[in-house]
């Protein structure tokens, strides 16, 4: 994991979900995965989108032409869990497609104009995944 990556994290925790820099104000969760091949255990930070109960990630990877490892992940191991502010969340991810896909990413790109130019800047149709929470549990103050 990046040091980028470590460093916002730990901000997460230790703020409950805020963050400063480039997440600043930003919906932000963490996404925890399990590799598709190895099993070792990641943890991302990406914005969200709320959609009623869902919590709606773009796998956006900056407009890159490859999709994420955390996609991939995703697709393979698709119950996890995610932190949102001071709770850990068990959920269970499926991808979104059709018309559907095309109107959340559309109000993603309202919202956030970045992720308008992610979609141009590559070729690939960029996924969203609905993590649909399975029940809530309260986060552990210390984390390893």
């Amino acid at each position: 994991m990046s040091d980028w990556n470590t460093n916002i994290i730990a901000e997460f925790r230790k703020n409950h979900g805020k963050v400063g820099g480039h997440f600043e104000g930003a919906p932000l969760l963490l996404l925890h995965t399990a590799g598709r091949r190895s099993g070792k255990r990641w943890v991302n930070p990406v914005m969200y989108l709320r959609d009623g109960d869902r919590y709606l990630v773009f796998a956006s990877k900056g407009g890159a032409d490859t999709h994420p490892d955390w996609y991939q992940n995703l697709k393979a191991h698709p119950d996890t869990q995610i932190e949102v502010g001071a709770e850990t969340i068990d959920v269970h991810a499926e991808e979104v497609t059709g018309g559907e896909h095309d109107r959340l990413y559309a109000r993603q790109a309202s919202l956030y104009p970045a992720f308008a130019q992610y979609q141009r800047q590559t070729k690939r149709v960029i996924p969203v995944m609905a993590l649909t929470p399975k029940k809530r549990t309260a986060r552990a103050k210390t984390r390893p």
